[in-house]
């Protein structure tokens, strides 16, 4: 199954908003099918709204949105979008996990955005799929199931699944899937609409480039910090990343504290407190499970390490459900 159409009839896009969704990644999923129909002055695309619970779903900054269908009711859709922020890890709902993988048997296309993909994950309907999400909630996702093909990039279509990072990224998708129904020039249209006239492809990244990130073009610290990256659960010893990058141990100090203020391995333990005080907020995981992950021997190493870090326990670091989202 792909995501074209030729058929003449309306397509039916549902909503699925769980409580806490942010609104700017919704609205730049549901308004391109808006503009579409008010664009081509009859109803391309059909939209129903589906609560978790209840007459309504409430984003993250108060916003209501009505149900116009729920959960369980005998409607056909061509395309389900789940839409989630705050803490998608901890959200658990077997009613919607049973329902997702009763359309995935009928066929349905399904979608998530932002923290979306988290539940159709968590649902099991993304085996053998590529997917993307939020890039906050990308390593609490990939310690929940490592078997899944995560990729960074803004969004990903793989067959019969559509993912999304959010927020403005949800307008490149969305424009892709008018193109495959209506073609590039229609789909220009609907993006002209929105101001948004560089459309970015699937392979975008999500964030700013290193450069930005880190405020170093350094080509040898860039490529110091990539290793870093790629070993933060098995942390590389600084004589071994200066061998990699060609440099002596004491060079390599020398230039990190020029470009970056900090010793290479003071950054390194930085970065990975980082990641665990993400995964912290973003997953159910246990402490000694994130210190392993974020290459601390042990939980207390890891809790020492973290308090003079951030000046608290890192069980004070959990986020309060549905207090943030994206």
């Amino acid at each position: 199954m792909d995501i074209s159409t030729t058929r003449n009839k309306p397509f039916r896009v549902g909503f699925l908003l769980i409580d806490g969704f942010a609104l700017m990644s919704y609205s730049a999923a549901v308004e391109p099918l808006r503009a579409a129909n008010l664009l081509a002055d009859r109803e391309l695309y059909a939209v129903e709204h589906l609560p978790v619970v209840g007459g309504q779903s409430v984003a993250s900054s108060g916003a209501i949105v009505k149900a116009t269908a729920h959960l369980g009711e005998r409607v056909d859709f061509d395309l389900l979008l789940v839409v989630a922020g705050g803490d998608p890890m901890r959200f658990f709902e077997p009613r919607v996990f049973q329902w997702l993988r009763h359309l995935s048997r009928r066929g349905v296309l399904i979608g998530g955005v932002s923290g979306g993909p988290v539940i159709l994950a968590r649902a099991g309907i993304m085996d053998g799929r590529r997917m993307t999400v939020h890039w906050e909630h990308a390593p609490a996702l990939a310690e929940f199931e490592p078997s899944l093909l995560l990729e960074r990039n803004i969004y990903v279509i793989d067959r019969d699944r559509l993912t999304c990072a959010g927020a403005t990224a949800a307008l490149d998708m969305m424009h892709a899937l008018i193109t495959a129904h209506h073609g590039a020039d229609f789909a220009t249209r609907v993006s002209d609409w929105f101001v948004h006239t560089e459309i970015r492809p699937a392979g975008w990244p999500q964030r700013a480039g290193p450069v930005q990130r880190y405020g170093t073009s350094s080509p040898l610290v860039l490529q110091a910090i990539e290793l870093m990256e790629n070993h933060m659960a098995d942390p590389l010893a600084l004589d071994q990343i200066a061998q990699l990058v060609g440099l002596s141990a004491r060079q390599l100090n020398r230039l990190f504290r020029s470009q970056l203020g900090r010793s290479t391995m003071g950054f390194y333990r930085d970065l990975r407190l980082d990641m665990a005080d993400n995964l912290l907020r973003q997953s159910a995981l246990g402490v000694t499970e994130i210190a392993l992950a974020s290459g601390f021997a042990n939980s207390a190493h890891f809790s020492d390490s973290y308090r003079r870090r951030f000046g608290r326990a890192p069980s004070a670091g959990r986020r309060p459900e549905g207090s943030r989202a994206l």
